[in-house]
């Protein structure tokens, strides 16, 4: 039963990073980010749907971890959110271990875990290419619309931070 949910999850995840390149949405600042905020938010879904309050504290901590890890990557470096989508595989393997929630699908943590690693990678291929000039470092770089909100911070000739 994992190798067919493993295999949706990877194909899904594939067909959303051609879906942002084609879109150019890998190249704004806050993709990766966001992406992991919601990915890590489904555990919390689950556990809400089933009704255990005890399930949601516990997943509650798990997506608090994974946004402040997507806060500061938005930050800093995307390489930081990159290593946190990677992380978020680790979780979906060991989740069940730890985390006693009914809400869960049986096949989630497989989904979600080749969903996390294709998604590392594809954002990390993305950090890799050449990106556009690096926005203005003057007090305009930080207004909408300027660039300063549009682009991974420090992305010079395909390298972040």
């Amino acid at each position: 039963m994992v190798a067919g949910p493993g295999l949706a999850g990877a194909l899904l995840a594939l067909v959303l990073a051609g879906f942002s390149v084609f879109l150019k949405l890998d190249a704004a600042r806050g993709y990766g980010p966001m992406l992991l905020v919601v990915i890590a938010s489904y555990y919390a879904l689950f556990a809400v749907m089933s009704g255990s309050p005890g399930a949601l504290a516990a997943e509650s901590l798990g997506l608090g971890a994974f946004a402040l890890v997507a806060v500061i990557g938005f930050q800093t470096s995307a390489w930081l959110v990159v290593a946190a989508l990677a992380a978020h595989a680790v979780f979906d393997a060991i989740h069940g271990r730890f985390i006693d929630n009914p809400g869960t699908p049986v096949w989630w943590p497989a989904f979600c875990m080749a969903f996390d690693l294709v998604a590392a990678a594809s954002l990390g291929v993305s950090l890799g290419r050449p990106g556009p000039p690096a926005p203005p470092t003057d007090s305009t770089s930080r207004l909408p619309g300027r660039g300063g909100l549009l682009y991974y911070p420090g992305k010079k000739g395909g390298s972040n931070g």
